[in-house]
């Protein structure tokens, strides 16, 4: 997944843009499994929340919404 991460990070991802994270679920064995990887040190990256199940289409896009809000505020409050 390194070498996947390194293209991305060379050839398509925008400048300014945070480093890429490579995530791989995988929930056809008997137990569920999470994988990452990154390039860089990132002393900010932590999981915020974990499901066992896939939201919907729409719980996805009203955390969406939620997070801008949040982020919206924040900038405000600078």
């Amino acid at each position: 997944m390194d070498m996947y991460l390194q293209m991305y990070d060379d050839l398509r991802r925008p400048k300014g843009d945070n480093p890429t994270i490579g995530i791989i679920l995988c929930s056809e064995t008997d137990g569920d499994v999470v994988r990452y990887s990154t390039l860089a040190r990132n002393d900010k990256m932590f999981a915020a929340k974990y499901l066992t199940y896939m939201p919907t289409e729409e719980e996805l896009r009203r955390e969406i919404e939620q997070q801008k809000e949040l982020y919206r505020l924040q900038q405000e409050n600078k």
